[in-house]
C-alpha cells in the first residue's frame, strides 16, 4: 500500500466548535419595570406572640429558621428583620398590621383610602401615631416631638411598666441637647407630659420604684402606626 493511499484513507474528524453558547438571562420578575432591577424581596409575617406560643414556636424561631432556609438556599444572600409593632387590641388581620406598620406602599395605600372613624368628632383622647399628634376632644394637644415620642413608646408597650433607665437608652442619644440625662430628666418629661394631657393625664400611670405605664381607657382611641418599628430580631 502506498503512501499515498494510506494519506487517503486516514480517518479525518471534524473540529470542535470552541464558540460558548451566550449566558441564559435569568427569568425577568414581570412586576419589575423597564430599567430597573429586583436587589432582594420582603416577606411578611403576620402572626402575634400567642399565636406563635399555641403553635409550639416563637417569632425568634420562625426568624432563625427563615434566615436559616435563605442561607440554605443563597449562601450570599443577606437577610435583614424587623418586628412590627401594634397596639394591644388592634383590630385587621396580622399580615395587614404588619404590613402597614413597616410602611408596604400597596397597603399604605389602601390604608389612606379607606374611611376613617377618628376623623369624626371624638371626645376623649386620640393618640395619632401616623400623624404623630394627639387629640383631645377634638383639639390637638401642644406636645412636643420629644413629650410625644415619650408617650408613643408607652403606648407601643400598652400596659407593659417601663423603667426610666430603658426609656433613656431608647429616647435619647449623644445627639440631644442633654447630653446626660438621668432619672430626674424622665420625672420632668412626664410631669410636662401629663399636665398637656389635661383631665387624661392618668393615662400615663406611675408605678413607684419602677417607671411609667400606659394605661388604655374607655375613652382613648389609638390611630395605628405607619412607621416601621425600631425593633430589630
Amino acid at each position: 500500500m502506498s503512501l499515498a493511499h494510506i494519506h487517503a484513507t486516514r480517518p479525518t474528524f471534524a473540529r470542535p466548535d470552541l464558540t460558548l453558547a451566550p449566558p441564559v438571562p435569568a427569568p425577568r420578575i414581570r412586576a419589575v419595570p423597564s430599567g430597573t432591577e429586583a436587589r432582594g424581596f420582603v416577606l411578611y409575617v403576620g402572626i402575634d406572640e400567642a399565636k406563635a406560643a399555641a403553635a409550639g414556636t416563637s417569632l425568634n424561631r420562625i426568624v432563625e429558621a427563615l434566615k436559616a432556609l435563605a442561607a440554605d438556599i443563597a449562601p450570599s444572600a443577606e437577610t435583614y428583620a424587623a418586628v412590627a409593632l401594634a397596639p394591644q387590641g388592634s383590630g385587621g388581620r396580622d399580615v395587614d398590621v404588619v404590613r402597614l406598620a413597616l410602611q408596604d406602599p400597596a397597603a399604605l395605600a389602601a390604608h389612606r383610602a379607606e374611611p376613617k372613624e377618628l376623623d369624626r368628632a371624638h371626645s376623649g383622647v386620640v393618640v395619632d401615631i401616623s400623624r404623630k399628634r394627639v387629640i383631645l376632644d377634638n383639639e390637638t394637644a401642644a406636645l412636643t416631638y420629644k413629650e410625644f415620642e415619650l408617650l408613643q413608646y408607652l403606648v407601643l408597650r400598652e400596659g407593659r411598666t417601663i423603667d426610666r433607665a430603658e426609656i433613656i437608652s431608647s429616647l435619647w442619644n449623644s445627639a440631644d441637647e442633654e447630653d446626660t440625662p438621668n432619672e430626674r430628666t424622665i420625672d420632668v418629661h412626664v410631669r410636662r407630659l401629663r399636665s398637656k394631657l389635661g383631665r387624661y393625664e392618668d393615662i400615663v400611670r406611675t408605678v413607684r420604684g419602677v417607671g411609667y405605664r400606659f394605661d388604655r381607657h374607655a375613652d382613648v382611641a389609638i390611630r395605628q402606626s405607619t412607621t416601621p418599628s425600631p425593633d430589630l430580631f
